[in-house]
Parts: structure tokens; C-alpha cells; sequence
């Protein structure tokens, strides 16, 4: 790592002087989950342009905070009690769907996350609806772009995807009056096998923890077999961010832990949607944040990775909303 002066700026980009910020654990030299000892690392990816945020026409339809910025502060329940919602819940699962597949096609060495946001973008108003992530709470892009230390809630800006890359896109949109949401992650060229292990372990964790969801199930379970299977192989859960319920609203009662909450008996309901989304790290479960106070980062710089999906549950189990094919990495 590049040497820096206590008072200079934190090379994790958190705003933070590096005394303020990194320089106690450095010196410490932390151990990642297995015990082994840190690898202390420099930044891939820092920040860089952001280009003006995009327009939506005024015919397409768009959820409640688009113009203030300011989602609904009402705790209500994910469950959906009629086939309409139902419907309209399938339906927005099939548009995030194709808009997700659509950017993934196009990720590639040289292009931009900017570009990416752009692709997205018109694909969501070709196939009429509000890109979610617009304006919420102040974001200002159509899509989230995380690549390689960064965990969730990355920005689209002017930065090349360079080989070797890992990224999760994540896309939500807004269409008939529903959410649907889902993220992927995918290689950038030719990575190496622990890139490849990391991307591998955390889809099978998603696989895992939607596996254990149909009705009377304690919510916990799913973050007791994420957290189980992460760990069996070395790496750690992300606890900042879960899963959530889904539908009218971008987010909704309940939340979903991706790690072990022996206390929450909250039970899963039939007609309830949510989304799964475990954040896997290679190394430590910690994150920080960069001074955009959205870009979230391991706090060890250690790569990470992420899959989501919506999810209906049915009287038997559960339905994927936001499923169709096998991600890109097995291909």
C-alpha cells in the first residue's frame, strides 16, 4: 500500500482522515473469519466522474418518492391478498428480469458503470417503467454498480471496468404499480479462482437460503443457512444491509437477515414477497463508507459479492419473480 501521512485522506475513500479513519487497524494487522492473518490492501476501485442523472418521460408511471426524493415512512406488510398484486408483483419481477440480463450482456473490459446505468435506464422506459433506485433517498443513478471491495449501493460513474474485475449490478424497477428487484454478479474478463470461489459460494448461499422459504418457517432459518454455508467456506456475511419485503413499496415489512437471529420468530407467510440478497465477503464482514454516503466497501478491501432475487411465497413454497435462466458465471 501506498505510504500516507496520518492527516491525509483515507485511501478507502471514506473522507475520513487516515488517522481517523485506517491507520489503527493497519497497524493492528486484523485476521480475517479463518483466523489467517490480514492482507492488508490498496483500493481497485476509487471514485470518479458522475455524469447528470437521466430523465423519465412524464407518461411513465413512478413510485411516491420520485420528485421529493422521500420514500414512505409507513411500516407496512409485504403480503399481497389478492391475485392482482400477485400479477402485478410477476410482472414487475419479469421487466427487472430482462432489464437486469439486458445490462449484463454488456458488461465488458472498458466499458464504464456510467454506460451501464445508461443501458438500463432505456431499457426500463422501453418496457414502461420507473427505474426504482432514481432519486430514492437522493440516488442519483438507475441502477447500482458494486465492483470488487465494494459491497452494495456503488454509483454509476466514469470508471472502466478493467479484467479481473468482479460486479454486482442491481437493478430495480418500478412498472404497474410494483417493485421487482434483483442483482447479479459477474466477471469482467479473466479473474482468479478466489474471485471465482467467492462469486460461486455466495449464488449457492442465495440457492440456500430460498430453499428453506415456504409458509410457518421462522424467517431466521434463512439467514442460519447462508450464514452456515458462508462460513464453511471462509468467508463472512455482510449484517449492515438485508433482504426486505417488496410490492407497492420499494421497501417493506419484514426485513430478511441473511445471518442467524435466534431471537426473531417472525414467521413467513403465504403471499408474502421479499427478496433474499446475501453480501458475501472474502474477508471480513465489516464495511465502511465513501463520503457520497452511499458506496459501501469491506472495511479490508477484500473483495465482495452479492445475488438477489424476489420471491413469492406460495401455499406449497416459494416462486422465484425474478428467475428464468442460470447466472452468467455458470455459461
Amino acid at each position: 500500500m501506498k505510504v500516507i501521512g496520518r492527516n491525509d485522506p483515507c485511501w478507502c475513500n471514506s473522507g475520513k482522515k487516515y488517522k481517523k479513519c485506517h491507520l489503527q487497524s493497519d497497524a493492528k494487522g486484523e485476521t480475517a473469519p479463518s483466523g489467517r492473518a490480514k492482507t492488508v490492501r490498496k483500493p481497485t476501485v476509487l471514485s470518479a466522474a458522475v455524469s447528470p442523472t437521466l430523465v423519465v418521460p412524464k407518461e411513465i408511471g413512478r413510485p411516491e418518492y420520485a420528485m421529493s426524493g422521500k420514500p414512505t415512512d409507513k411500516k407496512i406488510s409485504c403480503k399481497k391478498t389478492d391475485s392482482d398484486q400477485i400479477e402485478r408483483m410477476r410482472y414487475a419481477g419479469k421487466v427487472a428480469r430482462d432489464v437486469l440480463d439486458t445490462v449484463l450482456a454488456r458488461v465488458k473490459e472498458g466499458i464504464t458503470t456510467d454506460e451501464l446505468d445508461k443501458i438500463a435506464h432505456a431499457r426500463t422506459l422501453k418496457l414502461g417503467g420507473y427505474p426504482s433506485t432514481l432519486n430514492y433517498m437522493g440516488f442519483p443513478k438507475s441502477i447500482c454498480t458494486s465492483v470488487n471491495e465494494v459491497v452494495v449501493h456503488g454509483i454509476p460513474d466514469g470508471r472502466s471496468l478493467v479484467n479481473g474485475d468482479v460486479i454486482n449490478c442491481d437493478v430495480t424497477v418500478y412498472v404497474d404499480g410494483m417493485h421487482g428487484d434483483c442483482s447479479e454478479t459477474v466477471f469482467v474478463g479473466e479473474v482468479d479462482e478466489a474471485s471465482k470461489k467467492l462469486v460461486r459460494v455466495t449464488w449457492e448461499c442465495l440457492l440456500k437460503g430460498i430453499d428453506v422459504v415456504k409458509p410457518g418457517v421462522f424467517f431466521n432459518r434463512i439467514g442460519k443457512v447462508i450464514e452456515a454455508h458462508a462460513k464453511d467456506n471462509g468467508f463472512s456475511v455482510v449484517r449492515e444491509f438485508t433482504g426486505h419485503g417488496l410490492g407497492q413499496y420499494f421497501h417493506m415489512a419484514p426485513y430478511i437477515a441473511h445471518f442467524y437471529e435466534a431471537g426473531n420468530k417472525q414467521v413467513i407467510e403465504e403471499g408474502m414477497t421479499f427478496t433474499i440478497e446475501p453480501m458475501i465477503n472474502a474477508g471480513g464482514a465489516e464495511c465502511r463508507f465513501w463520503k457520497d454516503k452511499w458506496t459501501a466497501v469491506t472495511a479490508d478491501l477484500s473483495k465482495s459479492a452479492q445475488f438477489e432475487h424476489t420471491l413469492l411465497v406460495t401455499a406449497t413454497g416459494v416462486e422465484i419473480l425474478t428467475g428464468g435462466r442460470e447466472p452468467f458465471f455458470l455459461k
